[in-house]
């Protein structure tokens, strides 16, 4: 059996990697240890559902902040990733089947949490001929049937190895954003994200919009990892091509030495001037801070992200 504790069988595809230095975090990166009584009902309540997040499997350094507020991203069809990224920190290997009441152990979690919205995520699953559609497809429906209220985010895989028909299976169960991140600008995929597409991930996202408008589409990069900014902002012109209404930016960090190196840490004053770059090609939403991820302040966000569609649209 795995150790998924020990490094080496975690990433048995970057154990034999040489060793890259881990450079001492400046001041605005560093965070609190996770501790108090709100952080600790959380992870009782995923514990008690046999429920696994993306916030402990990555090694999200706001865990401690979100958990605290009951907030947490759940993270579907197992911790074992079929792809080796070698900026991901998510265990690398074959997965175990899928587990048909999962679904309904996620929505219990949600309706126990009392979410206001959910972030639900995965692992990628090239093992199945689906990607797991069907599988994300039933969670929202589950989560809707027992929290009608709950706005629900997704954060899918990019179903590369599917048939195109998939993406319609996701989007019919309707989530009130679907998120998929490029994660990095296209010249550095063959290094950081080498078993994905940069173009067939930004079709992924426009493609979502062609099916349903109505969905708000979400995506994210990281920067440190050797791009430049004239190529950041490329980014940003090809999302929103690709009609991409909210973009995350946040600051790369190395989960262990084996992993892609820093390049370097990026200073608050340029994730501001991204942002400034970002709202004036037209995105309605921008996160972009040291410490951004995906689903951090999802709930906040959404809200705001609403209130600028319905600007824009010039509803009240």
């Amino acid at each position: 059996m795995r150790d998924l504790k020990v490094p080496e069988q975690r990433h048995p595809e970057k154990a034999h990697r040489p060793d890259n230095a881990q450079p001492r975090k400046p001041s605005w990166i560093r965070v609190k240890a996770p501790t108090g009584d709100g952080y600790n009902a959380t992870k009782k309540i995923m514990r008690d559902n046999k429920l696994v997040t993306v916030c402990e499997e990555a090694g999200c350094p706001n865990a401690g902040e979100c958990w605290s507020q009951g907030h947490a991203t759940m993270m579907i069809m197992g911790e074992i990733c079929t792809r080796g990224c070698t900026f991901c920190n998510i265990a690398t290997g074959r997965p175990n089947a899928l587990d048909n009441f999962e679904p309904g152990r996620v929505a219990d979690a949600v309706q126990k949490l009392g979410l206001n919205h959910v972030v639900i995520t995965s692992v990628d699953r090239d093992d199945l001929e689906d990607g797991g559609a069907e599988h994300f497809a039933q969670t929202i429906r589950a989560v809707r049937h027992r929290s009608p209220k709950t706005t629900i985010e997704i954060l899918t895989p990019d179903f590369l190895k599917c048939d195109d028909s998939v993406l319609k299976v996701v989007v019919d169960a309707k989530p009130d954003v679907f998120n998929h991140n490029l994660e990095t600008v296209p010249g550095l995929y063959p290094t950081v994200r080498p078993g994905a597409r940069y173009f067939h991930s930004l079709r992924l996202l426009q493609r979502v919009k062609e099916l349903d408008p109505s969905i708000f589409t979400k995506s994210g990069i990281m920067v440190g990892l050797g791009e430049d900014q004239q190529s950041v902002k490329q980014v940003m012109d090809d999302m929103r091509a690709a009609d991409v209404d909210f973009l995350t930016i946040g600051q790369y960090l190395q989960p262990t030495p084996k992993h892609h190196g820093v390049d370097r840490f990026v200073t608050p004053e340029e994730f501001a001037s991204y942002e400034k770059a970002a709202y004036g090609k037209g995105f309605l939403m921008v996160s972009a801070t040291p410490l951004t991820r995906s689903s951090y302040h999802a709930g906040d966000d959404f809200a705001k992200l609403r209130s600028a569609r319905n600007a824009k649209l010039g509803q009240a």
